[in-house]
C-alpha cells in the first residue's frame, strides 16, 4: 500500500492543493497529517476546508492548531509562546466557527500497524505523561537539531519501526538500529515556490520512503499577507518564507 505524509501546511492552501493534485495521481491509500494545518499562512480556512472534506485524510493536532484553538474557548495561553500570541488571536478571530468541533476532536498521536509494520506519527515528541497535558502545560517536547543521534535520544521511548512527524520545519529523514525517523518537511512554509511531502510504499517486506516536491505559483500567496494585514507578517515572509518577495 502506498500512504502521503504531509505536516506544517500552516494555512497556504495553494501549496496544498498543489501537493494534493500529485498525491492524488499517485492514487496512495491514506493521507496522515501531521498537525500546524493553521496559522501562519492567512489560509486557514480554505486549508481545512479542503482536508476536512475530503475521506481519506487521518489529521492529528499540532502546537499552533492547539494554540487558536485556546483562544477560541478562553483557556489559559502559555508564556512560552507569547510571542505568537496576537497572532493567533488575529486565525482564531477569523477561524469559521464550523470548524472548531472537528479540530477538538482531533487526537495528538496516531500509532497504528501498516502491512505488519508499526508506525507512529505525531507532530513532534511528546513525553507520555503530557500526552494529555493542556496547551498551557506545553506538551511538545523542545526542538532539536535534526541529527540520527538527536532523533535517537528525543524519540528514546518510541519503539515503532517508522516514527512521523513534522513541527521542525527542514525536512529530517534517519534511519537507526530500530526505527526510521521521518520529518517530510514542513509543506506550507518553505524557502521557494514548491510543497513538500513524502510518498510511502508499505509492503509486508519492507517500508520504501520518497520525499517529494511539487512546484507551485505563491506569488499571490504571499502578496495576501500585505493585503491582508497579518500579524508579524514581515517576520513571518523572512523567517518561514525565506523572503520571497522582492521590493
Amino acid at each position: 500500500m502506498k500512504i502521503a505524509v504531509i505536516t506544517d501546511i500552516h494555512g497556504n492552501a495553494p501549496a496544498l492543493l498543489a501537493a494534493l493534485a500529485e498525491i492524488d495521481q499517485a492514487h496512495v491509500s491514506r493521507i496522515y497529517c501531521l498537525g500546524d494545518m493553521i496559522g501562519i499562512g492567512p489560509d486557514s480556512n480554505e486549508v481545512l476546508g479542503i482536508l476536512f472534506n475530503r475521506k481519506d485524510v487521518s489529521l492529528i493536532t499540532g502546537n499552533h492548531d492547539e494554540g487558536v484553538l485556546a483562544l477560541i474557548h478562553g483557556q489559559p495561553y502559555p508564556k512560552s509562546h507569547e510571542d505568537t500570541r496576537n497572532h493567533h488571536q488575529w486565525i482564531a478571530d477569523r477561524l469559521d466557527p464550523t470548524f472548531v468541533a472537528r479540530l477538538d476532536s482531533l487526537p495528538r498521536v496516531i500509532d497504528t500497524m501498516l502491512m505488519g509494520h508499526s508506525i507512529l506519527f505525531t507532530h513532534y515528541h511528546i513525553e507520555q505523561e503530557k500526552l494529555s497535558a493542556t496547551f498551557y502545560e506545553d506538551p511538545f517536547s523542545p526542538i532539536v537539531q535534526p541529527t540520527l543521534e538527536n532523533m535517537e535520544r528525543l524519540y528514546g521511548d518510541c519503539h515503532q519501526e517508522l516514527i512521523c512527524f513534522g513541527h521542525h520545519h527542514p525536512t529530517h529523514f534517519f534511519t537507526g538500529k530500530h526505527s526510521t525517523y521521518l520529518n517530510p518537511g514542513s509543506l506550507g512554509c518553505t524557502p521557494g515556490p514548491y510543497a513538500r511531502y513524502a510518498s510511502v510504499t508499505v509492503t509486508q517486506e519492507k517500508i520504501e520512503i520518497e520525499l517529494r516536491k511539487v512546484a507551485y505559483d505563491n506569488t499571490a500567496f504571499l502578496a495576501a499577507y500585505e493585503k491582508l494585514n497579518v500579524p508579524d507578517r514581515q517576520f513571518i515572509l523572512k523567517v518561514f518564507h525565506g523572503n520571497q518577495l522582492k521590493e
